[in-house]
């Protein structure tokens, strides 16, 4: 196997030099290497290394050089690599990420490929979307993951509840018959902002809407007042704070305790809890966060990750096919099972099947959404004023007005 993966950006630079002239030392003559950026533990050795042999025996003339980027500073990083023209072949981004890159114009339009090789009208909504601006596809789906409520079954069994609620009116009885006594029917932070997205997507709302070309905030219609309605209502049901969000403290390590029937949260929070108590490990459950009606779960978040491919990248044409293949169904499948993630397909759903919590995840994906898709939205989450609005409407504050200064503040944000 040709493969080799660089521990370091340096080992990455001094490779991209050494190929200026399409081959590095050993190579023979028309070998050509296609250098990837890839997100720290995004994938595991063992996924990448079965990819890169199974790639490169399919593909003699190309080698794959894949190094892992850092979350902290990845942006400034590729927006400098973007602007210098000594980019990668291709790059994952965070799916939310797309639009700030798309900006600099140094972005290869992939609408064809998406079109005409990829499905794209089978993509998970809250992947394909934000990799689309102004009608291009710059961003090819990879793998994604939502929220779910995680349960602790043997709290449940004591409620007389036998399995999970399908509708929302029948998730608040049963989550307001296991808040009593000791136990919490819920844990739900106040400031859990991308669970109340999903009660705001859901009422017909939306944080953010374009306007003949600007962005302003929206908090304070009225599907969106709806949204936090519903919120204030869950959150009644349990002790979570009203002026903190699910980190502080970690949610997982309060469900650890014991006395917390359900949280909001992605299932690799499952890990955090059997740590927390290794006597939770068989009690768990996972479903998705209900909706309205049993055929139609919430409306959920997605975060996850799409495929970038620089306007400049010295491998285009190979590195689309690379592209091509990690986000096809083959590899797709193997990265769904192997990472438990969402694959990037609806139509992929059932490879997962067997998985409860990936299992659950993937039923709610097909609703799943992203933030407003605007290059500025990173300035929003900087100094984030959802967060205080939900504290505010959750100690007494009038829900209109504190919804209103929110979204002016949201304004400015995105008004750059």
């Amino acid at each position: 196997m040709k493969k080799r993966l660089l521990a370091c950006t340096s080992a990455l630079v001094s490779a991209t030099a050494l190929s200026g002239c399409g081959l590095l030392p050993g190579e023979g003559p028309g070998t050509r290497t296609v250098t990837v950026w890839l997100m720290k533990n995004s994938v595991s050795d063992d996924f990448l290394a079965r990819f890169t042999e199974a790639y490169e025996k399919e593909n003699p003339s190309v080698e794959l050089e894949v190094t892992f980027q850092e979350w902290t500073g990845i942006g400034k990083k590729v927006t400098s690599a973007l602007e210098s023209g000594d980019t990668p072949d291709v790059i994952e981004v965070g799916n939310t990420q797309v639009a700030q890159y798309a900006e600099t114009d140094k972005l290869y339009d992939l609408t064809l490929e998406s079109v005409r090789d990829l499905g794209r009208e089978d993509w998970l909504p809250g992947l394909a979307e934000p990799g689309s601006i102004k009608g291009s596809q710059y961003g090819i789906p990879w793998y994604a993951a939502n929220r779910v409520v995680i349960y602790n079954k043997d709290l449940f069994r004591r409620a007389g509840i036998e399995e999970p609620p399908k509708t929302r009116a029948q998730w608040f009885d049963d989550t307001e018959k296991l808040n009593d006594g000791d136990t919490q029917g819920i844990y739900l932070a106040g400031q859990d902002w991308y669970t109340l997205a999903g009660f705001i997507w859901d009422e017909g709302g939306e944080l953010a809407v374009e306007k003949g070309g600007e962005w302003v905030g929206s908090l304070d219609s009225p599907a969106a007042l709806k949204g936090m309605d519903v919120y204030r209502q869950l959150q009644s049901l349990g002790s979570g704070p009203t002026d903190a969000d699910e980190e502080n403290p970690p949610q997982a390590q309060v469900f650890a305790k014991g006395d917390v029937a359900q949280i909001i949260a992605a299932p690799n929070a499952a890990s955090a809890i059997i740590k927390g108590n290794p006597g939770l490990k068989d009690k768990l459950g996972f479903f998705p966060i209900p909706g309205k009606t049993a055929d139609k779960p919430c409306a959920v978040f997605t975060g996850g990750s799409d495929l970038i491919i620089p306007e400049k990248a010295r491998e285009r044409g190979a590195a689309i096919d690379v592209v091509k293949a990690l986000a096809g169904e083959k590899w797709q499948t193997d990265l769904a099972r192997t990472m438990s993630y969402v694959p990037n397909k609806s139509t992929l759903a059932s490879v997962v099947d067997g998985q409860a919590a990936t299992a659950a995840m993937a039923v709610a994906a097909a609703r799943g959404r992203a933030t407003p898709n605007s290059p500025q939205w990173a300035a929003v989450e900087t100094d984030n004023p959802i967060k205080p609005y939900m504290t505010a409407v959750l100690e007494g504050q009038d829900p209109k007005q504190a919804a209103k200064a929110a979204s002016n503040r949201i304004t400015d944000a995105l008004s750059g």
